[in-house]
């Protein structure tokens, strides 16, 4: 599902898809922003949002096969919450 696909599903809710798409646009923005600032957002039942460490490492050059130092970096995490799996799940 694409993000306007989303924001068509969820304008039933709001008076307009104008105001459904700034909805969903309000609410990834806060989330960016959470991370950014390294905190967690966590919505009970739903899931949690969290920054990780990703340590460095060593790979390899897809083309030609030599090492290559890959640099450490932070990047977004997503843990199901019990009532999110359980809808997947029924």
């Amino acid at each position: 599902m694409t993000k306007s696909e989303f924001v068509d599903r969820v304008s039933g809710a709001f008076g307009s898809k104008r105001e459904a798409e700034a909805a969903v646009d309000a609410v990834i923005g806060g989330i960016q922003d959470a991370l950014r600032g390294g905190d967690e957002i966590n919505f009970t039942g739903f899931g949690k949002f969290h920054v990780a460490e990703r340590g460095a490492r060593q790979g390899k050059h897809p083309r030609t096969g030599e090492p290559i130092q890959i640099a450490a970096s932070r990047v977004p995490r997503f843990s199901a919450g019990a009532k999110l799996k359980s809808a997947v799940n029924s």
